[in-house]
């Protein structure tokens, strides 16, 4: 007579290692297919970049890509600087104020895709038109964005999103 203590024979413990190992076989014929999802090299390396905000003059503008985004660098000058600050919130769709949008008053950081639907802006060339306050203007469903990359105008939901960006020297600045 076969010997079962408990209720436990050798077919049981025979069960539980094949599907052991078949859940194991599974996870390694898996692990390529899963492993091809995650970001190529190529998006990791631009997962942060580094800028130098000194080579942008006061006025003018630049555009970096950052994550296949566009990011406006502006220096701006003292006056819109002051034009900015003295905007009442009240006044504002997304109230946010200038001091909270800048870690450098004189250099402003933004992700250059209007919250609408996803536009680029016009404003970084001295020839675009910069909208009625200055900043940076959406041709696609006329938003108006200021100095300081609020929505002032039009349809446009957000102000301008502002990276996780740090100074890693006195001009240089980390984006990401």
């Amino acid at each position: 007579m076969a010997d079962t203590h408990q209720g436990e024979t050798r077919r049981d413990f025979l069960y539980v290692a094949t599907a052991t190992v078949g859940a194991v076989g599974a996870a390694c014929v898996a692990w390529p297919f899963i492993d091809q999802m995650n970001p190529a090299a190529d998006v990791l390396a631009l997962a942060t970049i580094e800028f130098d905000t000194a080579t942008v003059a006061e006025g003018m503008a630049v555009t970096v890509k950052w994550r296949g985004k566009p990011v406006f660098v502006r220096r701006r000058t003292a006056t819109e600087i002051e034009e900015a600050a003295a905007v009442p919130l009240a006044d504002l769709p997304d109230p946010q104020a200038d001091a909270a949008r800048a870690l450098k008053p004189e250099v402003l950081v933004l992700v250059g895709v209007c919250t609408h639907l996803g536009c680029v802006p016009l404003g970084q060339k001295p020839s675009d038109p910069k909208g009625e306050f200055g900043g940076w203007f959406c041709p696609c469903h006329g938003s108006h964005y200021d100095t300081s990359g609020r929505i002032r105008k039009g349809p446009a939901p957000r102000n301008l999103e502002i990276p996780a960006y740090e100074y890693v020297s006195d001009s240089v600045v980390r984006i990401g």
